[in-house]
């Protein structure tokens, strides 16, 4: 392992984090990332896990999908137990598919069905969140050395970081998008029914409440229409 190229490359990646313009892509550059940086990796994926059920994120091939709906449905697996971990392991590895796994038997010899050979799986977290497991795979047994596990969890760390501050800016543009909507749908019930501001937004809460509609899509609503 060239750890000076490594860190060169690592540094090109977290510029090209930040320049990107949204979560997914976000997320797509990390993925792709782990195949580019990670001795033996041939895909890569980001699973959340929610409640008993499984996400998919920025798979860079069908086998990572098709991984992560077989370990939701068996409820096993090691990128399911990482991304469901609280305390403890922070790194899982499958070094052979071929050998008998007594932690995930059921998992192990149907991975190999799918022809992977060996995977790791790494924790997705900042130091207020957990958000879900890098998971990278190999079609060949043992293609993962401690130097892939070591750049995998660097790889990881700054992919958590990322991963958050996209999330973090995703969430307040919706948050700057949906107050002003609100307010120009406040805007045409004052003007149309001769509303005060509080009795404008008291129209709209009442009907958000009343009709099971979230008060976003009520204003969305009033602005498309002219009122509602």
């Amino acid at each position: 392992m060239d750890w000076r190229m490594f860190a060169q490359q690592m540094a090109t990646m977290a510029r090209d984090l930040l320049a990107q313009d949204s979560v997914r892509a976000t997320l797509e550059r990390i993925t792709s990332s782990a195949t580019e940086l990670v001795e033996g990796c041939d895909a890569a994926g980001i699973l959340i896990l929610r409640g008993k059920r499984v996400e998919s994120l920025a798979p860079t091939h069908q086998v990572v999908v098709d991984s992560d709906r077989l370990q939701e449905r068996l409820q096993e697996g090691p990128c399911f137990d990482v991304a469901r971990t609280q305390e403890g392991e922070r790194v899982f590895r499958i070094a052979d598919f071929e050998a008998p796994s007594s932690r995930w038997p059921a998992y192990v010899p149907q991975g190999r069905k799918l022809g992977l050979g060996s995977m790791m799986g790494f924790l997705l977290f900042t130091e207020d969140e957990d958000l879900g497991a890098l998971n990278l795979y190999s079609r060949d047994a043992g293609a993962f050395t401690e130097s892939s596990e070591t750049a995998g969890w660097l790889l990881a760390s700054h992919a958590a970081v990322a991963f958050s501050s996209a999330r973090s800016h995703a969430q307040l543009e919706q948050a700057v998008s949906t107050r002003h909507t609100i307010g120009e749908a406040m805007g045409i019930l004052m003007g149309s029914r001769r509303l005060t501001e509080d009795q404008a937004f008291d129209v709209l809460r009442r009907y958000s409440q009343e009709h099971n509609v979230k008060l976003r899509e009520v204003a969305r609503q009033i602005c498309e229409r002219g009122g509602l």
